[in-house]
């Protein structure tokens, strides 16, 4: 028999009850913003072009050129479209560009904890090394008046098998990291349990562009129609889409023209059944919820 994580149980989307977003909307659509940092000569990052020998110049300022650059432009653009953001944050960016994070937190976003840095992986640790971690980051992110954070996504998406536990047990209700649902969903743990809420891993720059190779073009284009197709099927049952995107990647000028089609689309629609919030908006109404409505 195969291993089973036991977080949940199967289910499909066809057979859940049904229940609306705030204001009887159907569709909760959240942006998730990644700042992060990394270790020079650390050699873990997303590569513009194959790494070198270390310490990796190219790789590391391209990926610098996102908070010194990239994100600003985004945050003017979020400005434009009145988009609230889920920002992600390796807490060692409190250290290195404080003001960054400052200018998010002046127009009310969400704060999440990502991690210190994302020049490690939090899965490889023991679970006394991971705990330091993950309380680590909570408490830089509440020193800087960001906490307590609600929600957290593990640096490259890395959970050890018991990394659900001490999240919850460190007073988190939310994690992002599984991207196994449209809804959210109620995960165990060994003393209570944790919500995953949906993070995409297709919508998502690093993926599609970092990977894929896709252009900026065709990028906006599967924001657009994933936003088309999930309303559509948001009649049936409410959904979440979550937009994931990193500074250094769609912060680039001749993106950011495509990433601001797409935005003004969604942000433009005027349908009443879309719902633009964070994901700790969409975790909030979840836990109001009576039992039996999410599984």
């Amino acid at each position: 028999m195969l291993k089973h994580h036991g977080r949940y149980d199967y289910s499909g989307i066809n057979a859940r009850a049904d229940y609306d977003w705030p204001g009887g909307k159907r569709l909760a659509v959240y942006i998730g913003l990644n700042l992060e940092h990394f270790d020079f000569g650390g050699g873990l990052g997303a590569e513009l072009a194959p790494g070198g020998p270390q310490p990796d110049v190219l790789n590391y300022a391209w990926r610098d050129y996102g908070n010194r650059v990239g994100a600003w432009r985004m945050l003017d653009l979020f400005d434009a479209c009145a988009m609230p953001v889920s920002l992600l944050v390796n807490s060692e960016i409190y250290d290195y560009a404080p003001e960054l994070v400052a200018a998010f937190r002046a127009r009310g976003d969400e704060i999440i904890g990502h991690g210190r840095s994302n020049s490690e992986r939090q899965g490889v640790l023991d679970e006394a090394a991971e705990k330091a971690l993950i309380d680590q980051c909570m408490a830089a992110i509440a020193a800087h008046g960001d906490g307590p954070a609600r929600g957290w996504l593990g640096p490259w998406i890395s959970q050890s098998d018991v990394t659900p536990d001490l999240l919850q047990e460190a007073g988190y209700r939310y994690l992002l990291d599984w991207c196994h649902d449209d809804q959210p969903v109620w995960m165990k743990t060994r003393t209570g349990r944790i919500l995953s809420v949906p993070y995409p891993q297709e919508i998502n720059d690093i993926p599609a562009i970092a990977a894929r190779r896709a252009s900026a073009s065709d990028f906006a284009q599967m924001i657009i129609d994933n936003f088309d197709e999930m309303l559509a099927q948001s009649s049936a049952q409410p959904l979440v889409m979550g937009i994931a995107l990193h500074p250094y990647i769609m912060g680039q000028p001749f993106r950011l023209r495509h990433l601001r089609r797409a935005l003004r689309y969604i942000a433009g629609c005027g349908d009443e059944r879309v719902w633009l919030t964070t994901a700790g908006a969409i975790s909030d109404h979840i836990h109001d919820l009576p039992d039996g409505n999410v599984f």
